[in-house]
């Protein structure tokens, strides 16, 4: 399998791409030895749901600009950098076009996405004019698989304060990384006094809820009447009130408990 590294890295799926373009899920075929026991249709449909294109003129566009933008070097340019950094897992990164308009944009941005796995991660752009906006997410994906790799649990045994502060460190280390101006917008859509509140009345009672549980989602991304990435927005204030009263290590941040993030607090409780 073609890699730009030695290691895994980030596979070249632009050749994937230039051949397969119009069948994706003969893409998702090459995805097999990845997903156990699923197949290319529920490898596809998964994946879809996270952003990865369907063919059309406008996701071929998005390939063509990936392309010239050099967008498959960059990346694993910036993996090896935090690979070392981090003393991060190495793991295959695969790289496609993004449908805009479908994905759960946990970044709430339009150009671009992505999905973690401890084994694996996957990020979906468009036009990525600023190599900055690359790294900005791939920081926020690459936290969460060390983090799920150094937690080592079962995806099921993940609650949902376990979630909220995985996504909190994540974009904390976007922060720390690569500055405030590409923190992802959901970092500031609530005042302090408002999440604060929010947290009370949505969040606060139901942190044990598992990741199987319906209610898990919901209240994380914000489903109905539940504000929208209320669990995301409250996960970064968390961290960043944490981080106030303890110093920062980013070894640390991929193993200490999400429960200490929670007593190290002093306005969530």
């Amino acid at each position: 399998m073609q890699k730009w590294s030695e290691n895994m890295g980030v596979i070249q799926t632009d050749q994937w791409l230039k051949v397969e373009f119009d069948r994706p899920t003969e893409i998702c075929e090459k995805l097999l030895p990845y997903f156990k026991g699923q197949n290319a249709n529920e490898i596809y449909n998964q994946l879809m749901k996270f952003g990865m294109y369907r063919p059309s003129r406008s996701s071929k566009m998005n390939l063509d600009r990936m392309i010239e933008q050099k967008v498959w070097k960059n990346a694993d340019q910036l993996f090896q950098h935090y690979k070392n950094k981090w003393a991060g897992p190495d793991i295959p990164i695969f790289l496609f076009p993004l449908d805009r308009g479908r994905g759960l944009f946990f970044r709430q941005e339009s150009n671009k996405s992505g999905v973690s796995y401890p084994d694996k991660m996957f990020l979906f752009l468009s036009d990525v004019d600023d190599t900055k906006e690359l790294e900005a997410l791939l920081v926020h994906e690459y936290h969460h698989v060390c983090r799920l790799k150094m937690l080592n649990k079962k995806m099921e045994e993940y609650t949902l304060l376990d979630s909220i502060i995985i996504e909190g460190l994540a974009e904390y280390a976007v922060l720390k990384n690569c500055g405030s101006e590409y923190l992802a917008k959901w970092c500031s859509i609530y005042t302090k006094k408002d999440l604060i509140s929010l947290w009370d009345k949505y969040l606060k009672s139901h942190l044990s809820k598992r990741k199987n549980e319906r209610a898990h989602d919901n209240l994380l991304f914000g489903e109905g009447r539940i504000p929208k990435l209320l669990g995301y927005a409250a996960g970064f204030a968390i961290v960043e009130n944490y981080y106030k009263n303890h110093t920062y290590s980013t070894k640390l941040s991929f193993s200490i408990p999400a429960s200490k993030f929670l007593e190290g607090s002093n306005e969530f409780g």
